[in-house]
């Protein structure tokens, strides 16, 4: 049973007025700060202290950013000494050594035979910007508009990486099927259903009456992570390669929230053995600090100077901050350390399973883990064999998680995956912390009588 830190009689005036002027001064599109209503003041590893005095284990991480959780010493000392050094921290995209010595610890950890032969293009400070610099890349080079892109993705929050992710209308995007076993969109899953995603992949593209656009190139992430945490399957992925490779269409790996040592890889392209054409990197690489880049192979490089620009392409501090993160997961082997961790975390977690009929799926990759929650009692969607998803006891789980200080995350098409994303440095006894306070929250959710269908009833 976990161990619950008690809660304070009443929280301080300053730390209440802060989330009232928070709610009265930001937007309404704010989203973590409305299902974790806390006011970090303090943070280190895997624990954050909130203005409350409560103290909490993250497994969030900045939605998978802090690799080594937070404030870890050796980035803290690579930021430190750019800022006495008095390096300028604004330079566009000028060389510095700072940025040299990023690029090549960056390029020692990529797959060699892509590393030899690429390119690479700093982006603005997110993700997102990355993943649109992929698109106008392979739409450059290829001189076609297309895109192909995947169910349940998650590329990003403008126009372009919104529409690859579904989110937005894009007659230029073509959805494919991700094979999942869960709530296989075929209602198979396994192999079979990983071959029927891969052959009407390849059918939409040879059939000259799909109504496909001539792709520019086929995005995926290799685990999918607002998704649900979808991994893909080796042989599917592979598949995706050949087929992107037989057809000349740039295959771009997203691998914003599952590089540097994620998924029990480096990248999590090399479980599968594939090489891509285009990476797009983010999160961890900036060690914490706003950074996104995307590496490409040289021939795709066809871009004319100015093509592709930004402000803060050129935060000294991220890259200082990046090199230290990638060089201490590589030289400590966190990828190796993140997928024996994982993989015992899954283990206990498929074992609660068995204690708790609303558990219908676990799954995930290294320290990249979804508990999806369903309503066992529910009958079957569409005549399938799954029980339907339960949002309301997801967002139970959240809150009763938070009240025993652990922070999760929700994702999936419903918000009904509980997502854990704990730093690579977790400690055996952090993981078994996790792992009980989550199983502590659940059961607490599973007898809460607050709980109610949309209709307001009470279960």
């Amino acid at each position: 049973m976990a161990v619950t830190e008690p809660a304070p009689a009443a929280p301080p005036a300053a730390y209440e007025g802060i989330l009232r002027r928070q709610a009265m001064r930001e937007s309404a599109a704010r989203t973590y700060a409305r299902s974790l209503p806390i006011v970090p003041v303090r943070a280190r590893g895997l624990t954050i202290e909130g203005a409350d005095g409560r103290r909490y284990l993250d497994c969030l991480s900045g939605a998978g950013t802090l690799a080594l959780g937070h404030n870890h010493p050796v980035v803290l000392e690579a930021i430190k000494k750019v800022l006495d050094s008095g390096a300028p921290l604004h330079v566009l995209d000028l060389a510095t050594p700072v940025k040299d010595a990023f690029t090549t610890e960056l390029f020692a950890t990529l797959p060699r035979e892509f590393a030899d032969n690429a390119r690479i293009q700093f982006c603005g400070p997110a993700g997102t910007d990355a993943v649109e610099a992929a698109f106008k890349l392979v739409r450059a080079a290829t001189g076609r508009s297309g895109l192909l892109a995947f169910t349940g993705a998650y590329h990003g929050m403008t126009a372009g990486a919104l529409a690859a992710s579904g989110g937005a209308e894009d007659v230029r995007v073509t959805r494919l099927p991700f094979p999942q076993d869960y709530r296989c969109p075929f209602g198979i899953g396994g192999e079979r259903g990983a071959r029927i995603a891969a052959r009407w992949t390849e059918t939409v593209l040879d059939d000259p009456k799909s109504g496909t656009p001539a792709p520019a190139g086929m995005i995926l992430e290799p685990v999918q992570g607002e998704g649900g945490v979808n991994p893909a399957p080796d042989g599917w992925l592979r598949r995706m390669r050949d087929i992107t490779e037989a057809r000349s269409i740039p295959l771009i790996a997203d691998e914003v929230q599952t590089g540097v040592g994620r998924t029990g890889a480096f990248w999590a392209v090399e479980h599968s053995g594939v090489v891509p054409d285009v990476m797009v990197l983010s999160k961890a690489i900036g060690g914490s600090l706003p950074l996104a880049v995307i590496v490409y192979r040289s021939e795709l490089d066809t871009w004319k100077p100015g093509a592709h620009a930004g402000t803060f392409r050129g935060n000294q501090l991220a890259m200082a901050a990046g090199t230290a993160t990638l060089a201490h997961v590589r030289e400590n082997r966190l990828a190796e350390r993140a997928a024996t961790l994982g993989a015992r975390m899954l283990a206990s977690l498929r074992a609660l399973a068995s204690h708790h009929p609303c558990i219908g799926d676990v799954r995930g990759r290294g320290l990249m883990i979804g508990v999806e929650l369903v309503d066992p009692e529910a009958a079957p969607v569409d005549g399938g064999s799954e029980a339907p998803p339960d949002p309301l006891l997801a967002l139970a789980v959240q809150q009763e998680c938070l009240r025993r200080g652990l922070i999760v995350e929700l994702g999936g098409r419903h918000s009904t995956v509980v997502r854990l994303l704990p730093p690579l440095t977790l400690t055996d006894e952090q993981a078994t912390a996790v792992v009980d306070r989550l199983a502590d929250a659940m059961a607490a959710a599973e007898r809460s009588p607050h709980r109610r269908t949309p209709t307001g009833s009470i279960r």
